[in-house]
């Protein structure tokens, strides 16, 4: 059993740490620096340890940069579940406290129906003029009482009912949250998923084309390997970026996985599909990939886009299959390029045994 003595030198010691790595990387002493360290010193999120550890086995240090994208990637993300617990708490108990009040207005109503009724036995027995005034009296009094009840109910309940309004905002926003990717502010793949059904539906039901982009950015585990995770992480940025700079509209945008990401394109046919393709592709091949902590010119990223088209009868998974194997056609063919389902590099793939292509 851990004692509360145990507990406070345990975390005391965690605190040591993180401030130790604070003072000897020579690191600005902020919350979210002293969260970084504290977390790590606990050792719990391993993905966070790691990532710090090859960092600093590969350049020696962390640079700002570096400690906005950890955080941003091993740390923000893990909050939203707690905030939603707060917020939950917090209607639950807006909840009884309202029903409280309702009760306590109910209690008072029923001793106001009581006064009523007794009111009324006494006025069939009155006999003289006090006894009819002390009866006003009461029924006056007990009125009031009632009065201000009602009063402070209706103002509780326009509170409550604020608060609730607010709470309510709250967790749509950690619902926002919830479905976007937070290394690239793209979709994440519950959210490509959700978009993906309903968009499907929606073209089968209207009878209206609908596209599906399915793209890899080529040789991505080898700036992995080369520069960090880090650098890793930039470059998904960069195409994250040049998705939200080319995808405008009703068109669906996600990070589909790793390094693959996706787009949704309704009331669009295959023709138009393989233009925004290749318009994307484009986009993402004019930007230079600078290093952060160092500005080193890295070079220029490519992806390679497979493109499928909803057929009759066709589900979700069928309409991806499609894509992806148009992928790999274009990463088999010479990466940097654009294949959709009638071109022959599909044909290939599909009737030959596909095997991985890095």
């Amino acid at each position: 059993m851990v004692t509360p003595l145990d507990e406070y030198e345990r975390t005391l010691a965690f605190a040591e740490i993180a401030l130790g790595q604070i003072k000897s990387l020579r690191q600005t002493a902020i919350p979210r620096n002293y969260e970084i360290w504290y977390v790590y010193a606990t050792g719990y999120n391993a993905a966070l340890n790691k990532i710090i550890n090859e960092t600093l086995a590969r350049a020696g240090k962390l640079t700002e940069g570096d400690l906005e994208q950890i955080y941003d990637t091993y740390l923000s993300q893990l909050k939203t579940s707690e905030r939603i617990d707060k917020v939950g708490a917090r209607v639950v108990g807006e909840i009884d406290d309202v029903l409280k009040v309702i009760t306590d207005a109910l209690g008072i109503s029923a001793s106001y129906g009581a006064s009523l009724d007794g009111a009324s036995e006494k006025l069939s027995s009155v006999q003289s003029r006090e006894q009819l005034k002390a009866i006003v009296e009461t029924l006056a009094k007990s009125t009031r009482e009632m009065r201000d009840t009602n009063r402070s109910l209706e103002e509780r309940l326009a509170l409550s009912k604020t608060e609730i309004s607010n709470l309510q905002h709250s967790l749509e926003a950690i619902r926002a949250e919830s479905l976007t990717d937070p290394l690239t502010g793209l979709g994440n793949r519950k959210y490509f998923d959700r978009a993906l059904e309903a968009a499907v539906a929606t073209a089968q039901e209207d009878g209206e084309p609908l596209s599906l982009l399915l793209f890899d950015i080529d040789h991505f585990k080898s700036f992995n390997d080369s520069y960090g995770h880090l650098t890793g992480d930039q470059v998904l940025r960069l195409v994250g970026m040049s998705l939200k700079q080319t995808i405008k509209g009703r068109d669906i945008t996600a990070r589909y996985g790793g390094e693959e990401f996706a787009v949704v394109l309704p009331s669009t046919g295959l023709r138009q599909a393989l233009t925004v393709a290749d318009h994307i592709r484009r986009a993402v091949m004019s930007k230079e990939l600078k290093k952060k902590s160092t500005g080193e010119i890295l070079g220029r990223v490519t992806i390679s886009v497979g493109v499928s088209m909803l057929k009759a009868g066709d589900d979700t998974d069928a309409l991806i299959e499609r894509a992806d194997a148009c992928l790999y056609a274009a990463k088999r063919n010479g990466r940097n390029r654009v294949v959709c389902e009638v071109d022959p590099e599909y044909t290939t793939e599909v009737q030959g045994s596909r095997s991985e292509v890095a």
